[in-house]
């Protein structure tokens, strides 16, 4: 069987979430949501998660899983929020433990993260598979981006994070910590090996002037047009390409809030006794 999936775009992170689903009163999945967060005030809202909850209200789903495709480092995790709202378990990939002891270190945490994952309900390994009612799905450990990368796969479907973008834009960076350009050509090739009509969905566009938001793609156009990846590539020009790109890129604006909320699956800070929580910042560090 394959999925449905409705997709919303959020202008403000230029970040895809999706539903997964069968149809009215079905089980369904929330594939990477997003928290609303003004960094210059600090303030959070969930206009963009409350669009999600209207949907599954209308359409009477059942929420039994909120995946995270990595620890993103662009915009605030809504999967606590949604937990608490609609139910169901938080995942993300079994290399979230590596993340959260290289961004431990650089927030120094010290306890007030696990080391092991223990804020997610659940670590998928390669391989693992989950069910959303009658659909299966299946993940695929696609490091290079991150350590923690990971992509569903279910059905004819698959929600591949942030390893490839739309065939214009190519593919993400690889110079964040635990990140390796060579370790996302070959994660990006995994993906590439799904049957051609294997539905890509993205978990971020960047349109140019006079394009539309592009939410998904496919294997086979990503093979014949991505920029970075379409078939005759090879890993050392990829790697040459992405290496140097990199080198210019800044940090995306929300990094430093983001991963240290969204190792902790989304949770915010805890407060502290004035009753207010705090982002930490690193001065000179990044």
């Amino acid at each position: 069987m394959n999925p449905l999936v409705e997709s919303f775009f959020d202008s403000e992170t230029s970040t895809v979430s999706h539903i997964v689903h069968t149809g009215a009163g079905s089980d369904a999945a929330i594939v990477d949501s997003v928290l609303d967060f003004d960094p210059k005030s600090g303030r959070t809202s969930r206009e963009s998660a409350d669009r999600l909850v209207d949907f599954i209200a209308r359409e009477k789903l059942t929420v039994v899983w909120h995946l995270e495709t990595h620890v993103h480092a662009d915009h605030l995790s809504a999967a606590p929020y949604l937990k608490n709202k609609l139910g169901g378990k938080i995942g993300i990939g079994a290399g979230i433990v590596e993340v959260q002891e290289t961004f431990g270190k650089v927030f120094n945490f010290g306890l007030d993260v696990s080391g092991t994952g223990a804020e997610f309900d659940e670590l998928f390994a390669d391989g693992a598979t989950f069910r959303i009612g009658p659909l299966e799905g299946r993940v695929l450990h696609v490091p290079g981006h991150t350590p923690a990368d990971v992509a569903y796969v279910i059905g004819d479907a698959a929600f591949i994070g942030d390893t490839l973008f739309a065939p214009d834009l190519g593919t993400a960076r690889a110079d964040f910590p635990g990140g390796d350009a060579h370790t996302l050509y070959r994660s990006a090739r995994r993906i590439l090996t799904l049957p051609g009509e294997t539905r890509l969905f993205l978990c971020h566009d960047y349109p140019p002037e006079g394009r539309d938001v592009v939410m998904h793609t496919t294997v086979a156009e990503q093979c014949a047009k991505n920029k970075h990846l379409a078939d005759g590539i090879g890993e050392d020009t990829f790697v040459e390409m992405r290496e140097a790109r990199d080198k210019t890129l800044a940090l995306p604006t929300l990094m430093l809030p983001s991963v240290q909320v969204n190792m902790r699956a989304g949770q915010l800070p805890p407060k502290e006794e004035n009753g207010v929580a705090y982002i930490k910042i690193p001065l000179d560090l990044m």
